[in-house]
């Protein structure tokens, strides 16, 4: 099943790829002198997407061929499986059904005959799984412990799948970078980071021999660390640029707004977007229309052509201007705020492996495999579907201006850089408070169960030690203990 289901996945990915080969081709202004002079840092560039859906799909199918070598049943499985089916062979046949029907039945032998049917649920028929789910559901489900984790683990998806989908075009907005070096920075620095975390953590777990109240504590210890390096990331970003007539300029340049006349004469279009830049002001302009250009220069170079647009009415002192969005003056900052994002990360993922841990030792044993179907099933339900879809609407709010398709918003354009970083960080915040406050609680309960626990025990050490004294001092201990 897996191999099929990777198969499937590899599918999946090439399906992704056919928008690209049967869509129809992209459109560009071919009327220009010069041409199409395009760079990736423009805007309207658009890379080969689809070569790493190809890649990705490839390599899924790969790594799926030798699950199709796989044993049907492991062989020390075997035994175990032919045991469980004989014994489900004796519940189940009419001579069981009479000798153990209720009226002949104690209430403690009903107690065993449920526990023995969830141990061996899963090799029941549909009709008696159905009939023994809802039991087994309502007494996981009202495992403190186990809910607590699993809420724990819902805020931190829900972060990772935040960060998984927005935090390229992220970096792209804030920092002003392309988005192939944004994403080839979070490939270097962010994802081994969190193979750093998950690897770490099960070490310590099993070179320290923690129990469930050591995994609590370090659960809350690697949060609260993640929470406290999540704070300066507040305050690390690039300020938004000064984009003629849309964003409010607080020196007195030239632009549409103080000349208004200045760019009649080009009947400029209101959808159309191909940004330039005045280098001398550090002013953008939507479109050479937008700041009252009429010519164009191509300087050819050796490695790439550079397009200037002149005699601009709307620019200050009418200075030539460069084609593509203005650099940002604090694009350097984008490593430092990587690398605190990679550290809180593998921060993150150092309650991994003990938080599954908690939830392996939480719950009974023959209801551990139902545990952990019901652990994803809330992982994708409640954080990897809505927490793209909450990101992505607090996003939006911070644009400042959107470009439209048929009179409707079609994507956006310029974004407040300070909005857009107070309220992406503002939610992974969020998530983290979240996750913190749930293996608070989950450590507290762990410790007062550990209490009880130890003031049972020390109740029950005077009556074995009497027991002991009993036994004669001929006896090992081993052999008269409770």
């Amino acid at each position: 099943m897996i191999g099929y289901g990777a198969i499937l996945v590899a599918l999946a990915g090439l399906l992704m790829t056919l928008p690209h080969f049967i869509s129809e081709p992209y459109r560009y202004d071919n009327t220009s002198p010069g041409g199409i002079s395009l760079t990736i840092k423009d805007p309207r560039w658009v890379g080969a997407w689809w070569l790493g859906f190809l890649i990705a799909a490839g390599s899924v199918a790969l790594a799926a061929i030798p699950y199709f070598f796989f044993p049907k049943e492991m062989p020390k499985e075997k035994h175990e499986l032919q045991f469980r089916r004989k014994v489900l062979a004796v519940t189940d046949s009419p001579a069981r059904k009479d000798k153990d029907s209720p009226s002949k039945q104690s209430p403690g032998e009903s107690t065993k005959k449920q526990d023995g049917l969830v141990q061996i649920a899963p090799n029941l028929t549909v009709i008696q799984f159905i009939k023994v789910f809802p039991r087994v559901l309502l007494q996981t489900l009202r495992h403190p412990i186990f809910l607590l984790v699993v809420l724990s683990q819902v805020c931190l998806s829900s972060m990772a799948a935040g960060m998984a989908t927005f935090l390229p075009k992220f970096l792209e907005r804030q920092f002003s970078i392309t988005a192939s070096y944004a994403n080839l920075l979070i490939g270097c620095l962010s994802f081994p980071s969190v193979i750093v975390g998950i690897v770490v953590g099960g070490v310590l777990v099993k070179r320290l021999h923690l129990g469930p109240v050591g995994c609590g504590a370090l659960c809350l210890l690697g949060m609260l660390l993640c929470l406290f390096f999540s704070l300066p990331l507040f305050f690390i970003g690039c300020p938004s640029h000064q984009i003629a007539g849309i964003t409010h300029q607080t020196s007195a340049q030239p632009g549409p707004e103080l000349f208004p006349s200045c760019m009649e004469v080009c009947s400029c279009p209101s959808d159309g977007f191909n940004p330039v830049c005045d280098p001398s002001t550090r002013v953008e302009y939507i479109t050479p229309c937008h700041a009252g250009c009429s010519r164009q220069v191509v300087q050819d170079a050796l490695d790439k052509s550079q397009v200037f647009y002149t005699n601009c009415s709307c620019v200050a002192e009418g200075n030539p201007v460069m084609a593509g969005s203005c650099d940002s003056t604090c694009s350097h900052l984008v490593v430092p705020f990587l690398l605190l994002v990679s550290l809180g990360s593998a921060l993150a993922c150092l309650t991994h492996t003990p938080s599954f841990m908690l939830i392996l030792r939480g719950v009974k044993k023959e209801d551990k495999t139902l545990a952990v179907g019901i652990q994803f099933m809330f992982l994708r339900i409640l954080a990897w579907m809505p927490s793209p879809v909450i990101h992505g609407s607090a996003i939006d709010t911070t644009c400042v201006h959107w470009a439209l398709s048929c009179g409707r918003r079609a994507v956006c354009r310029y974004y407040n850089n300070d909005l857009l970083r107070n309220r992406f960080i503002g939610l992974q915040f969020f998530f983290k408070t979240g996750s913190v406050i749930c293996f608070a609680l989950v450590l507290a309960i762990l410790r007062q169960q550990d209490k009880e626990a130890r003031t049972k025990e020390s109740r029950s050490s005077p009556a074995v030690a009497q027991q002991l004294l009993v036994s004669g001092p001929g006896k090992k201990p081993e052999d008269s203990r409770v």
